[in-house]
């Protein structure tokens, strides 16, 4: 029988990777915690011994959502957008019989965060290098419990993940309990965000957003997550959920949106 391959924690380092530079930063008086930088963007916070730890406040946001969302027991989920899969790895130790896919466009960075932080392996956790915008037409309508879109070219959202295609796929892909969130970068004028829902809209009956309260009034750039589906949201308790989260975040749900974006 052979021997099961004992996993060594990574030390600090700079890769070439297809679309530019992976950088491993060790967190200085954490024993196991690194911060993956993509062309220097800080992309993921992982903790080696604690799945559950999610440091980047939009992606312990997304958690808390899901879990409020997705009935209880193992889920079929789709990332696009991998990175070190910080996220899929919670969904992993919260979900045990999960499957899940994370596709990313960089096959070196999968290559990297598989070897750098021991994830599970197929068909708990499958990596797939592709295009997000091809891959989604790849899954059987009516299947995903979970879709998250967290990809980046340098800060921005690629083109063809904003399309009406793009997310006519998804929702096809989705079951109608199924739960659609995305990382939406915002710069204060909530351009992006308002043309997001715009779409968003013409495929899912209910859109929702979290923020920090400083990003929706504007007063600098940062992450919003917008949720959406085709089954109503439990608005009250996903913002109870989301305003005792590390960060705290308002919420808005379908009436806040009109009221305060106009969409």
């Amino acid at each position: 029988m052979a021997k099961r391959q004992i996993f060594t924690a990574p030390s600090a380092q700079v890769v070439d990777i297809k679309t530019g530079t992976a950088r491993l930063d060790k967190v200085d008086g954490e024993a196991d915690s690194y911060v993956l930088h993509v062309n220097g963007v800080p992309s993921s916070s992982i903790t080696l011994s604690d799945p559950l730890r999610l440091d980047f406040e939009y992606l312990d946001w997304m958690f808390r959502a899901i879990e409020v969302q997705a009935a209880a027991g193992s889920l079929r989920a789709v990332h696009i957008g991998a990175a070190g899969c910080a996220l899929a790895r919670a969904l992993h130790a919260a979900r045990p019989g999960s499957k899940q896919t994370a596709i990313d466009i960089d096959p070196v960075l999968l290559d990297c965060s598989r070897r750098w932080f021991d994830l599970p392996r197929s068909p708990a956790l499958a990596l797939r290098a592709g295009d997000g915008a091809v891959e989604i037409d790849s899954f059987r309508p009516d299947t995903l419990d979970v879709l998250v879109r967290d990809a980046f070219s340098s800060d921005e959202v690629p083109a063809d993940l904003q399309t009406d295609t793009f997310f006519a796929a998804c929702a096809l892909a989705l079951k109608d309990t199924g739960i659609y969130l995305a990382n939406v970068p915002d710069s204060g004028d909530h351009r992006v965000l308002k043309a997001e829902l715009v779409e968003l809209r013409r495929h899912f009956a209910h859109c929702a957003a979290a923020t920090e309260p400083a990003i929706l009034k504007g007063r600098r750039r940062g992450n919003v997550v917008v949720f959406a589906s085709n089954s109503p949201l439990p608005t009250a308790d996903l913002d109870r959920r989301l305003r005792t989260a590390h960060t705290m975040a308002t919420f808005l749900d379908e009436d806040e949106l009109r009221s305060r974006l106009g969409v």
